[in-house]
């Protein structure tokens, strides 16, 4: 059988492995410890499930309009200026089923064949792979911890060339937790404006940031980079809503326009029940998500103070999200137990099959050398974790 090249582009995760790896060992009654997963480990609020309930007893299950409801793409409006300062209309919003839809019906409606993309490294998995099945070339921009891995703006002018179209900037960061400030969002909108090209701003983490920082949205810098911007964002991650599948776009209304024909016939409109859901989270109270920003906050220093005193690991502190990013590249080609760690998938192998801890190798998203956790899991979890990761480390020759 001969598949299609735009399947055969795709590079399996290489974190499948380690996955299944550590299914069979619950299965075998393990104690596994889980870093990976970046979900929420909190219940969505009550009020939005009791919208979701409503919804089912009142019958909202049809179809619902390819882009989402009109209800919704109105609460969408209003929290984008309430928290963001930035106006949009019902037709510059769209609703896809997950942020990661959005992001899928943005590059394949913007993205041509040898268009070039700008992919700050590390980087959400997702985004190279979504270039290439649009026949697109991804274009990494290494960052470094030095500079809490964010790019600036030389390093964009450097990388920008006549075909290049996009430039994907995520902040919060999955998976360094890095957040801009609004003085690097301008600099970077300089260069943006000089070359004109789009900016897609994944925003999904806005409402996860620490230590008395500001969140500022990139459309927020003016109306100029307002119309090169696309926002994307969702319930997901801020209202524990990870299963419910709403992700959202704004920007300018025929990209828009563009995104919903291509919606339309893959998916049509997103799930109603969850689209009713969305209205209360977004419009409804939200004292709700001050709670979870500051348990994850506690879990934040614990995790980055107890890495920091492993001998051998450093880890600068996230300013976001819910993921620790620490450097164990000072462990690549040592031994363990007389097998050689020839790369930051080795050791995340070995940790996970001596000391069932699972975390993410640094090099699934684009920077070898380091390992993504994930603090969105009990603290109790990560005392336990922490403590078989230092056991682990000491062992190491």
């Amino acid at each position: 059988m001969k598949l299609a090249k735009r399947v055969m582009v795709i590079e399996p995760s290489a974190t499948l492995e380690l996955m299944a790896k550590a299914k069979a060992l619950k299965a075998e009654g393990k104690n596994v410890l889980e870093f990976q997963v970046g979900e929420p480990d909190f219940d969505t609020p009550q009020n939005i499930k009791e919208a979701g309930i409503k919804a089912i007893e009142e019958n909202f299950t049809r179809y619902t309009p390819s882009p989402g409801t009109m209800d919704l793409r109105k609460a969408i409006c209003e929290k984008l200026k309430r928290d963001n300062n930035l106006d949009y209309a019902p037709n510059e919003v769209m609703v896809s089923n997950g942020g990661k839809h959005c992001l899928f019906n943005a590059i394949m409606a913007m993205v041509d064949s040898g268009d070039e993309v700008i992919i700050p490294a590390p980087y959400w998995v997702t985004y190279p792979e979504v270039v290439k099945i649009a026949d697109g070339k991804p274009v990494f921009l290494e960052t470094t911890s030095d500079n809490d891995f964010k790019v600036t703006p030389q390093q964009l002018e450097s990388v920008i060339s006549d075909k290049t179209k996009v430039l994907i900037l995520c902040s919060p960061s999955n998976p360094t937790g890095s957040v801009y400030t609004e003085e690097e969002l301008k600099a970077i909108a300089e260069v943006v404006l000089k070359h004109k090209i789009y900016v897609f701003s994944d925003e999904m983490y806005e409402k996860l940031v620490y230590d008395g920082l500001n969140f500022v949205s990139f459309a927020s810098l003016g109306e100029e980079i307002k119309k090169l911007t696309l926002t994307f964002n969702g319930v997901s991650k801020a209202y524990a809503m990870t299963g419910w599948r709403i992700g959202y776009v704004a920007g300018n209304k025929e990209i828009i326009k563009a995104m919903d024909s291509l919606q339309s016939h893959a998916t049509s409109g997103p799930n109603s029940i969850a689209q009713k859901a969305s209205i209360e989270a977004l419009l409804g109270p939200q004292d709700g998500l001050e709670v979870m920003r500051q348990e994850f906050d506690e879990r934040r220093k614990y995790i980055v103070k107890a890495l920091n005193e492993i001998p051998g690991i450093s880890c600068r502190t996230p300013k976001g999200a819910f993921y620790a990013f620490p450097d164990v590249s000072n462990f690549i080609g040592k031994t363990y137990k007389g097998e050689t760690i020839d790369s930051d998938e080795t050791f995340a192998k070995m940790l996970l099959e001596n000391y069932f801890v699972v975390a993410v190798p640094g090099s699934s998203f684009g920077s070898p050398g380091f390992l993504r956790f994930s603090y969105a899991t009990s603290l109790e979890t990560i005392k336990q974790g922490m403590k078989l990761l230092k056991d682990f480390v000491v062992e190491i020759k």
